[in-house]
């Protein structure tokens, strides 16, 4: 699989990743060890987890097949912290909660570090370069050896990154932002794209097959094995099972025919290729979906067919984020 820069550092990570977020949830011991399985051998290294995915559990799943199933050397492990169980404040970007969570995280994987360490998400009740210390402390104990952040709106990571650049000598460069992006939820592009491609921040992709709609299985009806089928699922997948969202997987379907290939190809491979994206991180539910993901390798799209799908899934741009003087 081919390698890519991870923002701009020397770090080099699979284009595409594997996604943990059902693991000791959903996705059990012996699924969890053939997708890793089948994810090494296909030449992928980044793999993506949370301290809140399965309240730890898809941690300390992973930690335990690492080294008996795959080389820990092998693999480029993010993990991400800050959010909590907590009705009244979802986000806690505290310097001291942010340390117990990666040193807990630590524990659960069963490593001494983890490559890339993420902030999960925004806290608006600290102020952020408490929040940025805790990354600049992570990585200067060597327990994180990368770090970036999650779901920051674009002024969030703009305000983020270029703190983190006011003082190269002692503060860690934003490598990476995770944020949700794919054909049917292409807000990313208003701001945070292009003040990651400015600030030399990589985009690391979650749901690119738009919470599993893109592969086209809610086509005509909702398969009972789906995460559309599922109690605690099922609102996850639902905002993106209206009208817009299906002449958008029409058009999928439709370039996937004239390609002689998948629908989940086609929504993958234009994500993957946009500017500024780095890896797709990609959840299956179990090995062979992970394989046909991952065939997505030997597929580009022709320009003809970006453009069409540009057009049709194009999200409602209009002042500030265009030239003004076209207005």
């Amino acid at each position: 699989m081919e390698q890519r820069h991870l923002g701009r550092t020397g770090l080099r990570v699979s284009r595409i990743g594997l996604g943990t977020l059902t693991w000791g949830r959903d996705t059990d011991e012996h699924d969890a060890a053939e997708q890793l399985k089948v994810f090494w051998e296909a030449g992928g290294t980044l793999i993506d987890t949370a301290d809140v995915y399965g309240d730890g559990e898809a941690e300390y799943l992973l930690g335990q097949l690492m080294d008996a199933l795959v080389p820990r050397r092998d693999l480029v492990i993010s993990t991400k912290a800050g959010s909590v169980p907590d009705p009244d404040r979802r986000f806690d970007g505290s310097r001291g909660h942010l340390l117990a969570a990666l040193d807990a995280s630590l524990a659960r994987l069963g490593t001494d570090y983890v490559d890339v360490w993420h902030i999960h998400a925004f806290d608006p009740d600290t102020p952020l370069e408490e929040t940025l210390q805790a990354l600049d402390l992570a990585v200067g104990s060597g327990r994180a050896r990368y770090a970036g952040v999650s779901n920051f709106c674009g002024w969030q990571l703009a305000k983020a990154a270029t703190w983190q650049l006011a003082a190269p000598d002692t503060r860690t460069r934003i490598a990476s932002t995770q944020m949700e992006y794919s054909l049917l939820q292409r807000g990313v592009e208003r701001e945070v794209l292009p003040a990651a491609l400015d600030l030399g921040v990589g985009l690391l992709p979650s749901s690119p097959l738009g919470r599993g709609v893109l592969t086209g299985k809610y086509r005509t009806s909702t398969p009972a094995d789906s995460r559309g089928a599922s109690e605690h699922m099922a609102p996850f997948v639902a905002p993106y099972l209206d009208d817009t969202a299906s002449s958008i997987v029409d058009a999928v379907q439709t370039a996937a025919d004239g390609l002689a290939t998948t629908p989940l190809q086609v929504a993958l491979a234009w994500v993957r290729d946009r500017p500024g994206v780095v890896a797709p991180i990609v959840g299956a539910r179990n090995a062979q979906q992970l394989t046909a993901a991952l065939s997505v390798e030997a597929l580009s799209l022709p320009d003809e067919i970006c453009r069409a799908l540009d057009d049709v899934s194009a999200p409602l741009h209009r002042y500030p984020d265009h030239d003004w003087s076209t207005l």
